[in-house]
Order: C-alpha cells, then structure tokens, then sequence
C-alpha cells in the first residue's frame, strides 16, 4: 500500500512563528506591567529592570486601599457609581429615542433624526465650556452628578445602534399586542425590551468602558480627592506625597481598573458579538 505522508509547508511554518513573535510583542507591555505590580521600590528602582520579580510584593495591592493618601478604595466605589448609572441612563434614555424612530412614522422624523445624528460631528471640547457653566450653576460643581446626568438624556451612537435593531423587529408582533390591548409603553417595555438582549448588551459595555475610562470630564467637575473616578485618581498618584513616583504601585491600581472590563466582556462576549451583528455594523 503506497502511504501519503502530509507535506509541511514551510511557509505556514514560517507564518505561525511571526505569529508568535508578535503576539509576546503585543503582550510583553502587559507582562511587565503584572511584573512591575508585584515589585518592591527598592527592585522597582533596579537598572537593567528584572522582567520576574525577585520578591513578590503582593503587598502593593493592599497599600492601594490601606493608604490614606490615595483613597484608592473610594475612587473605585466613584468609578463603580458612575459607570453603572451611566448605563442604566443611556440604555433607558436611548431605547426609548430608539423606540418611537423606529415605530412612528411621522413628516420630520428624517429631519429629527438627521440632526441627531449631526451632533455625533460635534467634540466634546465643543460643548465642554458651556455645558460646565450650567452644572456650575446648578450648583452640582465637585460632584458625580454631571458625569451621571447627562446619560439620561440619549446618546445619538447608542440611539443608531438600537434603532437600527428595532427596525429588524416585525410589525405583526406591535399588531397583535396592539390587538390585545398594550399600551404604546407596554409595548416597549414589555415586547421590545425583552427581544433585544444583543443590543443592549452591546451599548452596555460600549457605555460602561467609556464612562470606565473617562479622564477629561472628571478633571473638569472634580476638586475633591474623596469625588476623584480610577482614571483621575489614577493620574493624581504621580503628583502625590510619595518621595518616588509608586510606579509599582500605579502598576497595580493599573490591573485591578482592568478587571472590571474584562470580567464584563467575558461574560457579555456573546452577546457582544449578537449585538454587533444584528445592528448591522461591520
């Protein structure tokens, strides 16, 4: 019997060791970043820098929220308050926009909706100014509130992404509950909402990264250390009363921000990935 040996195509070989060298490119950054948050200042300090710690200082972590200095602990609980009402404001708020442009027809709906989608053109630095006078006014300056607010008043990026897949819903099923006596709220809260488990689980995670990672609206509302979110917080511990900049300790505070996202994108991956098709984004 005349056996078939497969052929190696040392291409394939070749290509599948690039493919390794770039990947420990890509995650050599992350690595030392682990590596730095397990290191004592002293090893921290160290030249040429050790890739493995000598001595794992898993002490650093409990500094970040044992320090009185860094209210580490408290600007983790700000990030928390802020990233969950921003997604509970936006995932209301632009469901319901969503909603009645997808469902209504009426003359200047094209029009409306046209302008939401212009004010997608518009900075922040646009808008920044003026919209600090007014919660100045309103005397809600040093608080949390105007990073939570304005979540409960749309988001023309999650308003396309959730119209897009209320269109794909049929009108038979508006019909039939119509029929057996919905109201125009029930039929949102009690039919639409249900099915649309991709997309909200889509703007979620869109809206809790944002809102996770947002430096510039915490420096422009936040005085008070006690108010700071991760990402200010974060910045403000190169400038505190350390005699060395903690970079271990920065390190550290770096990997447990990260947590958060991860953890929500491993859980909600799937229905990520539904959302993303069934809005019809490529």
């Amino acid at each position: 019997m005349n056996s078939t040996k497969a052929r190696i195509d040392p291409m394939q070989i070749i290509g599948f060791l690039i493919l390794i060298i770039i990947t420990f490119i890509m995650l050599s950054p992350l690595w030392f970043m682990v590596s730095t948050s397990l290191k004592t200042t002293k090893e921290m300090l160290a030249f040429p820098p050790t890739w493995i710690p000598k001595t794992f200082a898993f002490s650093n972590f409990k500094t970040l929220f044992t320090n009185q200095d860094l209210k580490f602990g408290q600007q983790y609980l700000n990030s928390f308050i802020v990233a969950g009402f921003s997604v509970i404001g936006t995932a209301i708020s632009s469901s319901l926009v969503a909603f009645g442009f997808s469902r209504y027809n009426t003359r200047l709906k094209s029009l409306f909706f046209m302008l939401l989608l212009s004010t997608m053109m518009l900075p922040y630095p646009a808008i920044m100014i003026p919209q600090f006078l007014l919660f100045r006014q309103l005397g809600l300056h040093d608080s949390l509130l105007p990073l939570i607010l304005p979540a409960f008043f749309g988001s023309a990026y999650m308003i396309f992404l959730l119209r897009q897949f209320f269109y794909s819903l049929p009108n038979e099923l508006f019909d039939a509950g119509r029929i057996d006596g919905c109201s125009e709220f029930r039929l949102f809260w009690n039919l639409t909402l249900p099915l649309s488990g991709p997309v909200l689980a889509t703007v979620s995670i869109f809206t809790f990264i944002w809102s996770w990672n947002d430096l510039l609206a915490p420096v422009l509302y936040l005085d008070s250390q006690e108010h700071f979110t991760l990402p200010i917080g974060m910045a403000a511990m190169l400038s505190s009363k350390f005699r060395i900049s903690p970079w271990n300790l920065l390190m550290a505070a770096s990997i447990l921000s990260m947590l958060p996202i991860i953890t929500l994108f491993t859980f909600a991956q799937k229905r990520f990935v539904e959302g993303i098709v069934l809005t019809g984004i490529k």
